[in-house]
């Protein structure tokens, strides 16, 4: 929210009461309390009356530092709030605090928060605890403030102006919004040079200064600046990060209103944020869940608005195999139920008579495993309806009438899942259909959820409730997976997050055109949802409305291949390769066969970087400067990214007679395709790129386990054949690997290889690994290229 006119001016009618000096300080063994003025104390009697802000410092875990403002404390508490350390106890902090006459001080490990008590002088300042000198931002004075704000300046904002509040159907009588809202506004300076990710998974700039966000989940699209996934989180190119914790609409300005600040706002009377910051990852709202190997193969969706009965999906996985485009998972989309009848849990009678005879048929000979389409809303023509109503299963409006609107499906109610009813009653709808041989779920909506003249079963905030929803609908699902198939053995396709949404993947970007530019806007928002603790990505191959052109197509396979999660998905077209090919031409079939066949040989890497992200919260799909912190280049690339830490993906995004454009940090880098091209970094790189082609390079100092050619599917026998690759390994470097068991976080074996004085050796130096060999990929040998049979010691080579 901008609140001021210039730097100076309020706009007219808002009413801020901003903090300037400390009038009293208590410090305990959980932290710091503060109570700050709002006006000069110059006597007792500028004492009698408020605003007073009340700021507590205190630590939930080592690193992590909570910053809470709050102005009126008497509110009744009310439910919706987000899940900290949902996975593992957090680490318990060593609070120290520290007063002086001039300062009071915090300290959690290696993070550190130094108030300033001098009249006239408060601020805050987080600082390394090892170069308290070093201030990573600040809140100074006048940061702080609560605001009243009349009612004309909010109602654009992203939950007043949306359709859910401005609908008649959704809510008959609209907003009706007070006089004045009051707001918490909390600034934090933003350096010179300092840049800004992640805050979900806006498809704008990846970086964010310059931008205003409202975290509030909408269906726009990823042409908008609307986000399905909106996460109070951002990222600071200076080492620390921003945990809003707030479930409802969180407004940033980041250098938007004011330039030197990210200045963070809220309804409400109070507002609470985590500074995190050290060397070891922190766990606040969970880590990303591990999907199982298999999910890394290739899926295939009959697409949205298409025609597809038992023959056209049989039909569509023989033609894939044809081509050896394997598929791994066939994905049903939404009229594998009746029309109108959306969510009835039944397969259309009409188009699947027998569907358990069915799935069985098709696993069985082409080894799939199904997903299909299911989403939070039951229409009125559903058969499930009257079951839910009777039940009281639905969100309902503050009268009691089940809340319904006709939007995408006839008279739609939405299942309440804070009633532990209707919790069980929709998860035993999906545990029939596993029976029945599903596999996993694609859920998709659950962004547009009203939010005015609505009430919750356990009486949850509504407001707050509308990013939140999302959440807890798609634990369910996946709880629901997890219970019948095990610990990682759960996966989703979901479109809708928040906070806390990593525990639960996988997540796609949601609606995009067919175009380069929809191509690219999909490349921005996995890459910002990945800078916001989310471990994988993925996006519709080809773009969701229209129909891509061969081109776009071929492109965007080769792109689709080398992101975390692979789908072919459309809107009123299929996605299968034969449709981009012609009758003498079948590249785009060929094409998308080679790319899928190095996502199979490259899948032992892929789940190891997999395991780490759902280890330590580093995603498989990451921004470049998260590998390249120091290299100031890397901070502002959106046009691509890391795999893992060793390979480099530089999607294309033009035509094959025009020449492409990427950025190759520091160092040896060796084509995956083409041994003989090396790439010296830094450096930029200008090229014409073939359609069937991807620039994909692989960095020195790397140990990368490639599969053999033909495998047909993710989840192969690392005992079969691997191929342990060796790249330009410095002398007197030493570089280790995990190989996956394929399972879980299993770890079949570690293998390690050094180079002292021209000796290389590759060894296995925890567990056990058969049949496999070595490769060498180095300039400085002769024949550039050695590959040996590993035999009980490994391999060596002598350059």
């Amino acid at each position: 929210m901008k609140f001021i006119d210039c730097l100076w001016i309020p706009k007219d009618g808002i009413k801020p009461a901003y903090g300037i000096a400390v009038t009293d300080v208590t410090t305990h063994g959980n932290g710091i309390d503060l109570r700050v003025a709002t006006r000069p104390v110059r006597h007792r009697g500028d004492t009698l009356g408020g605003p007073l802000l009340f700021v507590n410092l205190t630590s939930p875990s080592e690193g992590i530092i909570g910053l809470k403002v709050k102005h009126f404390g008497g509110l009744a508490p009310r439910r919706a709030n987000f899940e900290l350390f949902p996975d593992v106890p957090p680490t318990p902090p060593n609070i120290q605090t520290l007063m002086n006459p001039i300062s009071a001080t915090i300290v959690s490990g290696p993070l550190s928060a130094v108030v300033s008590t001098v009249p006239g002088q408060y601020g805050i300042d987080f600082v390394p605890t090892s170069d308290p000198k070093h201030i990573l931002t600040f809140s100074g004075q006048k940061f702080q403030a609560v605001v009243d704000v009349p009612s004309k300046w909010v109602t654009m904002s992203a939950s007043n102006a949306g359709v859910m509040a401005t609908d008649v159907s959704a809510s008959a009588f609209g907003v009706s919004l007070p006089a004045f809202l009051r707001y918490i506004l909390l600034d934090l300076n933003l350096a010179g040079g300092e840049l800004i990710y992640g805050a979900g998974e806006g498809f704008g700039g990846v970086v964010k200064n310059g931008q205003s966000i409202s975290v509030w989940n909408r269906d726009g699209g990823t042409s908008s600046e609307q986000q399905y996934k909106s996460v109070p989180f951002y990222l600071s190119s200076r080492g620390y990060g921003i945990f809003v914790n707030h479930p409802g609409e969180v407004e940033l300005e980041v250098g938007s209103e004011k330039m030197s600040r990210v200045g963070i706002s809220v309804v409400g009377e109070e507002l609470e944020v985590f500074v995190i910051y050290g060397p070891t990852p922190k766990e606040l709202t969970g880590r990303p869940g591990l999907p199982p190997l298999w999910t890394f193969g290739l899926w295939l969706s009959t697409s949205f608005l298409t025609n597809y009965d038992e023959e056209t999906v049989s039909g569509f996985l023989q033609g894939m195999r044809d081509r050896n485009c394997d598929v791994r998972v066939m994905h049903f989309d939404c009229f594998w139920m009746k029309q109108y009848e959306w969510c009835n849990f039944t397969f259309d009678p009409d188009m699947f008579p027998n569907p358990a005879e069915y799935l069985r048929s098709i696993k069985e000979k082409f080894g799939v495993k199904v997903c299909v389409w299911i989403n939070s809303y039951i229409s009125q023509g559903s058969s499930l309806f009257q079951e839910g109503l009777e039940g009281g299963y639905f969100i309902k409006r503050t009268d009691g009438d089940a809340w319904q609107w006709d939007l995408w499906q006839p008279g739609l109610a939405i299942v309440d899942f804070t009633n532990p009813a209707a919790c069980k009653w929709y998860g035993d709808k999906l545990r029939a259909l596993l029976e029945l041989g599903v596999d996993c779920f694609k859920t998709d909506f659950g962004e547009r959820l009203p939010h005015a003249n609505v009430q919750y079963f356990d009486g949850s905030d509504p407001y707050k409730m509308h990013n939140y929803y999302t959440q807890i609908y798609n634990k369910l699902v996946f709880n629901v997976l997890q219970e019948r198939f095990g610990e990682h053995e759960a996966v989703l396709f979901a479109r809708s997050a928040t906070a806390g949404g990593q525990r639960f993947p996988v997540h796609w970007g949601g609606d995009c055109e067919s175009t380069w530019e929809a191509m690219s806007e999909t490349l921005r928002g996995n890459l910002s949802l990945t800078l916001s603790g989310f471990g994988f990505a993925s996006h519709d191959i080809g773009g969701f409305e229209g129909h891509p052109p061969r081109e776009i197509y071929m492109r965007w396979c080769a792109y689709g291949a080398f992101s975390s999660h692979t789908r072919l998905h459309g809107s009123s077209s299929y996605r299968v390769p034969w449709n981009y090919d012609t009758e003498n031409d079948a590249s785009a079939s060929k094409a998308l066969a080679k790319f899928i066949d190095a996502k199979h040989r490259l899948s032992q890497y892929i789940y190891a970087a997999a395991i780490e992200a759902h280890e330590t919260g580093v995603p498989v799909q990451r921004h470049s400067m998260l590998e390249f912190p120091a290299d100031r280049t890397t901070l502002h690339l959106d046009q691509q990214f890391m795999l893992g830490r060793s390979l480099l993906v530089a999607p294309v995004f033009t035509t094959d007679d025009r020449d492409t454009e990427y950025y190759v940090p520091v160092g040896k880098w060796t084509s995956f395709w083409d041994s003989s091209k090396v790439v010296q970094g830094p450096s930029w790189v200008k090229e014409k790129v073939a359609y069937d082609d991807l620039p994909v390079l692989v960095r020195d100092n790397s140990l990368l386990l490639v599969g053999k050619s033909g495998l047909g599917k993710p989840d192969w026998d690392y005992n079969d054949g691997l191929e342990v690759r060796l790249y330009e390994l410095s002398e007197g470097a030493s570089v280790d690997a995990v190989v996956p068991g394929g399972k879980s976080t299993e770890k079949a074996a570690t293998l390690r290889a050094e180079r002292k004085d021209g000796k290389v050796t590759v060894k296995v130096v925890n567990g056990s690994l058969k049949g496999w060999s070595a490769t060498l990929f180095a300039q400085g040998s002769g024949s550039h290229l050695s590959t040996v049979a590993a035999g009980d010691d490994g391999a060596s080579f002598t350059l």
